[in-house]
């Protein structure tokens, strides 16, 4: 890659900078968005075009107090989503009233070859403003030949109004390509918010 000298040194002034492609692009590929949506599937998109996807969620806000947003994987489609996993899960949070703070490994929100749905939430509040955003990282899930590895950062506000920070990794136990994700609440609706879906290059 070349690089482009600006004259005067000044953006504004800049023509052209050449092409930086070679750094990686994210491409979109498919967004939702739920309307009290018992849960929300990707079911095409994910396939061996990009070797890495990414989902960012945007303001899902629960039905109903005190819910964590999950996902599972599909081998099959989305005909089921009961995929092994071994994962971690860690949350940081600190109150509005400065009264009370954790940093904390989380026993329960983690997997050791379980097929249940992954916790990647706090416990969320249902208040008018309270929501949980965030992204997941996916990692080639078309490989057949190496199990497929996701980290997941998400920021919510709890029904205590305390800032949450959740921090999840792990991998889907399988050599099978993964071609579908979905996303729920652990217990009821998503009330509102959008999840896209993007290819990184």
């Amino acid at each position: 890659m070349a690089l482009v000298k600006l004259n005067n040194r000044g953006v504004r002034s800049a023509t052209t900078f050449g092409s930086i492609s070679a750094l990686g692009e994210m491409r979109f590929i498919s967004k939702q968005t739920a309307s009290s949506s018992a849960t929300i599937s990707f079911t095409s998109g994910i396939d061996s075009t990009y070797k890495e996807y990414l989902f960012t969620f945007k303001d899902i806000h629960p039905g109903t107090d005190n819910k964590v947003l999950q996902f599972q994987c599909s081998i099959d489609g989305g005909s089921n989503y009961n995929t092994t996993m071994t994962t971690t899960f860690f949350i940081a949070g600190h109150n509005e009233g400065d009264t009370a703070t954790d940093l904390s490994y989380k026993t329960g929100g983690d997997q050791a070859q379980g097929t249940s749905f992954q916790r990647i939430s706090a416990s969320i509040g249902a208040d008018n403003d309270q929501s949980v955003s965030g992204y997941l990282h996916l990692f080639n899930p078309a490989s057949t030949t190496f199990v497929k590895h996701f980290i997941v950062t998400t920021q919510g506000a709890t029904a205590s109004d305390e800032s949450e920070n959740s921090y999840c990794a792990g991998y889907v136990n399988t050599t099978s390509a993964v071609d579908a994700v979905q996303f729920s609440m652990a217990s009821g609706n998503i009330d509102a918010g959008d999840i896209c879906l993007y290819g990184i290059n």
